[in-house]
């Protein structure tokens, strides 16, 4: 029989400690192996007893639950909690994901919706550990050197690009990359590569006062860092992201030379290295498509979209890039806009490699919410239309390639 499912029930209200520690009696698999009635006693008890949920109300009298479970990352990483309040709103929603919340209930909530949470937090933080255990566990020969060799091959470097903005070319970065980590099991960096205007921190509603690729370029100017995790930031859905410069007067700080040699260094420390890459051919976005392994080309059913990605195609040829290089990903296939896709196929010349349906009302209520759909809504069509593309690109690409169909016809635009 499986071990039972440990929970510490944090609430200042005792009636509904009880109340919820009578629930889960009924259930076989589920333990309850302490309750507190604060936030302070909570870390206590967390990291004295180690339990796998912690089940912990967002408002207390002496430290409320969202600053708790920030302290209890640090002090017990392993633990995972879960949310609660009286009080749904999106605002408590971001900051306690972004403590490291690992899922949240809006009370009253129902007996399953309980255990179900339980189970399903639980379950996802074993099958994280039984993935990075083997890599913890390992002797850390090089623990006196830096951190920046942690790896004996580089990861793969994945570019996120479209020719035309508009497309859900961030959203689709950020959710592959998140369903990479959760569900495939691979250590992701997310990098924001619009200099710019780059909108990462703010979908994953990260602190903009946080670091960036600005900061970073100085030390990498003069000579590599001794570490890069200070300008690394751990984002609650395990990815790991590195910001775009604050402003976009800053951007100009960043140097193509200091972009590559950041990239290598986060290739020695990922599995994955994602790049959202800006709209257009700049020096570095042209670095970054030449060093990629694989190219996320996003387009849309839109005719704008569609002929600006057959001249990407064009150019990309002219560059040398091989067809197995660049994978076609069309957002919002299934839209009603008169376009049907082997008109795009015919248009651009080859196959489209991986669609994803379109799901405005999700995404956008995600977006709102600086929760990514992918960690919102995991089963919706759109989630796993994501999740395709993050296993194929985790995968040998050699054995995902389309080749673009030979002799094609670009009528779509032939007249223009």
């Amino acid at each position: 029989m499986a071990d039972k499912i440990r929970v510490l029930i944090v609430d200042d209200i005792a009636e509904t400690r009880s109340h919820l520690a009578k629930l889960l009696s009924f259930e076989g698999d589920i333990e309850v192996v302490g309750s507190a009635a604060s936030g302070g006693e909570a870390l206590d008890m967390g990291v004295r007893l180690t339990p796998d949920v912690v089940l912990m109300d967002i408002n207390m009298p002496d430290i409320d639950g969202i600053s708790a479970t920030e302290q209890l990352a640090l002090r017990a990483p392993r633990v995972a909690v879960i949310m609660m309040s009286v009080q749904g709103e999106a605002d408590y929603l971001r900051r306690s994901m972004l403590a490291g919340a690992r899922e949240f209930l809006v009370k009253p909530f129902s007996s399953d919706e309980l255990t179900a949470s339980i189970r399903q937090v639980c379950q996802r933080e074993r099958d994280k550990m039984s993935r990075i255990g083997p890599l913890a566990a390992a002797p850390a020969a090089g623990s006196s050197h830096s951190s920046l060799s942690t790896r004996s091959e580089p990861g793969q470097l994945i570019a996120v690009f479209s020719p035309k903005g508009g497309v859900g070319r961030t959203t689709i970065a950020a959710n592959v990359a998140i369903a990479a980590a959760a569900d495939v099991g691979k250590k992701v960096i997310l990098v924001d590569g619009s200099f710019q205007f780059g909108d990462i921190g703010v979908l994953l509603n990260l602190n903009p006062k946080n670091k960036t690729i600005a900061d970073l370029v100085p030390e990498l100017e003069g000579g590599d860092p001794e570490s890069l995790d200070p300008y690394i930031i751990n984002h609650s859905s395990g990815i790991r992201v590195l910001l775009a410069p604050p402003t976009p007067e800053m951007a100009e700080l960043v140097t193509v030379n200091a972009v590559r040699r950041a990239l290598e260094l986060l290739r020695m420390q990922a599995d994955l290295v994602i790049v959202d890459c800006m709209s257009s051919f700049s020096d570095t976005t042209l670095m970054i498509l030449d060093e990629a392994d694989t190219i996320l080309t996003i387009l849309s059913l839109e005719i704008t979209s569609i002929k600006n990605m057959r001249l990407f195609l064009e150019v990309a040829d002219h560059l040398g890039y091989p067809a197995g290089k660049i994978r076609l990903v069309l957002n919002r296939a299934d839209a009603a806009l008169g376009i049907r896709v082997p008109d795009v196929e015919q248009s651009i010349g080859r196959k489209v490699d991986h669609t994803i349906v379109s799901d405005g009302r999700s995404v956008v209520y995600a977006l709102n919410r600086g929760v990514p759909f992918y960690l919102s809504n995991r089963e919706a069509p759109v989630s796993q239309d994501i999740l395709k593309i993050a296993q194929a690109i985790s995968g040998d690409p050699s054995s995902t390639e389309t080749a673009p169909k030979a002799g094609a016809k670009k009528s779509l635009f032939a007249r223009r």
